[in-house]
C-alpha cells in the first residue's frame, strides 16, 4: 500500500492532468485534491476508537468516493467556492486515486485487498501483480528502514510522471 507521500503527489499529478491553465496555482482546488487522496487512510484511527481493523474497508471504495465527491460539492455550494461541481468532481478523483493506487500496492495485513466497490460488494480487491511495496504499521527501526525504502520506490514510479506533467502544464517562464 503506497504512504501519504505517494498518495499527496499522486493526487498532485491528478490536479495538472484536470487543470486549466488559470486553475495550475489555485491552493484551494489543490488542497481539495490532496485531502481527498490522503483521507481514506483516516480510518486508521478507528482503531483507537474500538481496538478493530477498519483500514481498507469502506473507506477505500467508489462508494467512499462518491460521498467524499458529494460533501465537497456541497461544502462549496454552502460556502459560495467557484465552481461546486468540479470541486467535487475533483474530490472524488482524489478519493479514487487513493483506491486504485491501495489496489496497486502490496498487502500484508488481513483481510487482503481493498473494498474497492463498496457498497456494490463487500469484498476485498487487489492487483495480483503489486506495483507499491507495502508499508509498515509499527514503530520499529525496521520498519523505518522498509519504509523508507518503499516511498523511494513509490517517488521513483509516481514523480517522474507528475514532474513531465508540470513541465507539460506549467505556464512558461520565457
Amino acid at each position: 500500500m503506497p504512504s501519504p507521500l505517494g498518495h499527496t503527489v499522486a493526487a498532485l499529478g491528478l490536479h495538472l492532468l484536470t487543470a486549466t491553465p488559470e486553475q495550475l496555482k489555485h491552493r484551494l482546488r489543490i488542497g481539495v485534491v490532496v485531502a481527498a487522496a490522503v483521507a481514506p487512510d483516516l480510518d486508521l484511527l478507528l482503531r483507537f476508537v474500538d481496538g478493530r481493523n477498519h483500514h481498507q474497508a469502506e473507506s477505500h471504495s467508489l462508494g467512499c468516493a462518491m460521498l467524499a465527491g458529494f460533501a465537497v460539492w456541497a461544502l462549496a455550494r454552502m460556502r459560495g467556492w467557484p465552481r461546486p461541481g468540479a470541486l467535487g468532481l475533483l474530490a472524488f478523483g482524489g478519493w479514487l486515486s487513493h483506491v486504485l493506487l491501495d489496489l496497486l500496492g502490496r498487502d500484508t495485513h488481513p483481510p487482503i485487498g481493498v473494498m474497492a466497490l463498496w457498497p456494490l460488494s463487500r469484498g476485498y480487491y487487489k492487483f495480483p501483480w503489486p506495483v507499491f511495496m507495502d508499508i509498515g504499521r509499527t514503530l520499529t527501526w525496521e520498519t523505518a528502514f522498509h519504509d523508507a525504502l518503499a516511498m523511494a520506490w513509490e517517488m521513483a514510479l509516481v514523480a517522474p510522471v507528475v514532474l513531465l506533467l508540470w513541465r507539460l502544464r506549467a505556464p512558461s517562464t520565457r
